[in-house]
Parts: C-alpha cells; sequence; structure tokens
C-alpha cells in the first residue's frame, strides 16, 4: 500500500489503471468500520484508493476543525489489510492554493438541512471532491448513505458539470446500539452515547409509521421530534423525496428521512432511504447499487 502525498505523486496510479475500474473512497481520517465497509466494497469492483483529508473549508466558524480526530498511522494500519492499493494523504496547501480561488457552489438539494445550518459546508465538500475527482481521476467513487444530503449534492454535481465518474453509496453501518458510526462518536461518554441513540429510535419510528401506511409528512416529521427530545439541541428532522429533497404534503416514490441533533459537544446526524414505489417500505438508494460493479 502506498502513501502519497502530493499531486505529483499521484501518477503512480498509473500502475491500477486497466480492465476493472479505478475506485475512489474520500474520506477525512479517524476511521471506523463504517468506512471500512466503503473500502471492502470498493475492492470488489477494483484496485481502491482511499483520500484521507480533513478538508478546513467545509468547517464553519467554531466548528471542531481544530479538535476533529486525527491518528493517520492508526488509519493506515487498518487499511492495509483490505488490500488498499494507496492512501492520497495531502497537506492542506497541497489542495488549496490562495484565498479567493475558484469554488464549486451547490444547486438547490444544497438548501435547507445541513446546508442550512452551515452556511458555505457544502461548497466546501464540493469544492474538495472536486479536486480530488481530477487528481484522482477514479472511475468510480464510494460515499456513505450516512451523509445523504452531501451524497445528492454530489451526484447533482456530477451531473451538471457532466464529471466522468460513476457514484456508488454504501449502507449505514452502526454500533450494537443502533447508533450510526460516526468519527464524532468518540466525543460522547457512556450517557452521551445512550442519549444519542434517539437519533436512530426517531428514524425507525417513522419507519415503522410508513410501514403502517402513514403518508402524511408532517405526521412523520412530528414523530422523530418527539423520539429526539433526548438530545441537548435538536437541529432538524425532515423527511424529504429523493433525489431533489421537496417537501410534499403525501409522500411517494423514493423518501430521504433525515435527522439532526447535538448531544454532548458532538453534532451527530443520521438518515434512512426508503423506497416506497411498490407499496412496500425498503431501502433505497441515492447514488448507484456497487452490485453493478461487482465481478463475480
Amino acid at each position: 500500500m502506498e502513501v502519497l502525498r502530493t499531486a505529483a505523486q499521484l501518477s503512480r496510479l498509473d500502475q491500477w489503471r486497466g480492465e476493472r475500474p479505478l475506485v475512489l473512497v474520500p474520506t477525512m481520517g479517524a476511521l471506523h468500520a463504517g468506512h471500512l465497509s466503503l473500502v471492502e466494497t470498493g475492492a470488489r469492483m477494483g484496485p481502491v484508493v482511499v483520500s484521507i483529508f480533513v478538508n478546513p473549508t467545509q468547517f464553519a466558524p467554531g466548528e471542531d476543525l481544530d479538535a476533529y480526530p486525527r491518528d493517520l498511522a492508526a488509519d493506515l494500519a487498518l487499511l492495509e489489510p483490505l488490500g488498499v492499493k494507496a492512501v492520497f494523504s495531502p497537506a492542506v496547501d497541497e489542495m488549496y492554493g490562495q484565498p479567493g480561488e475558484v469554488t464549486v457552489q451547490p444547486g438547490s438539494r444544497g438548501r435547507g438541512l445541513c446546508g442550512g445550518d452551515r452556511p458555505g459546508h457544502f461548497s466546501g465538500v464540493l469544492t474538495v471532491v472536486a479536486k480530488l475527482f481530477g487528481l484522482v481521476q477514479p472511475q468510480v467513487a464510494i460515499f456513505g448513505r450516512k451523509d445523504a444530503q452531501q451524497c445528492l449534492v454530489i451526484r447533482q454535481m456530477v451531473e451538471d458539470l457532466r464529471m466522468p465518474v460513476s457514484l456508488v453509496d454504501g449502507p449505514t453501518v452502526r454500533e450494537a446500539s443502533g447508533l450510526a458510526m460516526s468519527s464524532r462518536n468518540r466525543y460522547l461518554d457512556e450517557g452521551q452515547q445512550e442519549r444519542a441513540m434517539c437519533l436512530s429510535q426517531g428514524l425507525n419510528t417513522a419507519r415503522e409509521m410508513l410501514g403502517n401506511g402513514e403518508r402524511n409528512r408532517a405526521a412523520l416529521v412530528g414523530a422523530m421530534l418527539r423520539e429526539l427530545k433526548p438530545a441537548d439541541k435538536i437541529e432538524y428532522a425532515e423527511v424529504r423525496l429523493v433525489p431533489n429533497l421537496e417537501e410534499p404534503d403525501e409522500v411517494s416514490g423514493e423518501v430521504l428521512l433525515a435527522v439532526a441533533a447535538l448531544v454532548g459537544p458532538a453534532r451527530l446526524i443520521d438518515n434512512l432511504v426508503l423506497d416506497l414505489a411498490e407499496g412496500d417500505v425498503v431501502d433505497g438508494f441515492l447514488l448507484g447499487d456497487p452490485q453493478q460493479w461487482s465481478k463475480a
């Protein structure tokens, strides 16, 4: 497994370009089982490159940029057994030039949800992802479904700018308690982790209501808000349609259930992507099914 630190060193990736697609898994490090599941999915498609870069432009003032966990040696030890071909871990100066350089702005999918409370967040995400796509030139990129709105704004960027990369979303990996795995979970003590379970409980309540035939968006939102009461601060509980995040009175087709809340020092998000098209409630995709790329 090669560790590459500069754009010039990325020419070494050419040795893995061939019949199978080169796969990029972008991360900010502090890897956990959720990240590793994306890597394992990618390895079934083709040679995998993992980027590890804590992107400063997606953090708003006062957020946890300085405190965000960084341990490259531990991350590399987790990736080594998975057959990763290369890790791209650049310095900030390698990714960004002078202030005021060109950025990518989100479209309508970046409004509200995390885009409402974190001005500039999705511009930072899209700009760094566009840079990674240009530098690594992957054929496939894999993102975690837990960051649902992020997946959808990246999808819109790729479609609108005709970027030559296919996108895949991997399912959310959860603790035994149901808490979605996140690098920020390590901020939580035992009591806070227990209270944080309210996020997944709210989603599961709404899913059960959908399974029982409820389609009224306001009723679903109200149920999630009631479950989120143990959180220190509720940022949002939303029911939107995929992919454009509309807010109809009655939901149908592919639906996103999304919640965000502060618990202790951590801002946590969670979601479910559900397909109601056939009348049943089944898990859906935001980007694409990895099975279409997997080799037997």
